[in-house]
């Protein structure tokens, strides 16, 4: 079970945050062509649910190295250089991702402390707000992995996981 999760918890996210985004957009559009008619709440679902496809997206990025990235020095290297160069990269981004992570916790504490709520929903903020904080959280989960898996990768001489290459 945990192994399923830890493969697709976010492939599961993103499909329901797309479809949902997808499907209210579809709605809203019927509805202002049709019926001259829109809501409030429609905008806020499309832009909350992208924000939450945004932070999941990049945490999944993280998980399968597909972050934007300068590699062309890479190539050059060794599988020992190259270990070491990805586990630099993954201590720097989790040391930026657990600052981020803190800040944004600070963000939904002052929400969650004076109450406020969204416009059309009348929904909690909060709600809206932790989309960041997931997303950091997911991203130092996969950082973690990540760099347990290069050094086990220098530790037995294996090659370190590069990513899927888009263009090959």
């Amino acid at each position: 079970m945990l192994k399923m999760l830890d493969q697709n918890a976010e492939r599961w996210a993103l499909l329901f945050f797309y479809v949902l985004l997808v499907l209210t957009m579809a709605v809203e559009v019927v509805r202002r062509e049709a019926f001259a008619f829109s809501s409030i709440w429609g905008e806020e679902v499309v832009r909350y649910a992208f924000i939450y496809l945004a932070w999941i997206g990049a945490a999944s990025a993280v998980r399968e190295r597909a972050h934007i990235r300068i590699d062309v020095i890479l190539h050059y290297l060794g599988p020992r250089a190259k270990a070491l160069i990805y586990m630099l990269g993954d201590l720097v981004m989790f040391a930026v991702a657990v600052i981020a992570l803190y800040w944004s916790f600070e963000t939904v504490a002052v929400s969650w402390k004076f109450g406020s709520v969204s416009h059309g929903l009348r929904v909690p903020m909060v709600w809206f707000l932790m989309a960041v904080p997931v997303g950091f959280t997911l991203m130092v989960v996969r950082l973690i992995q990540s760099f347990i898996h290069d050094v086990n990768a220098l530790r037995t001489g294996q090659p370190v996981f590069e990513g899927n290459k888009l263009f090959d």
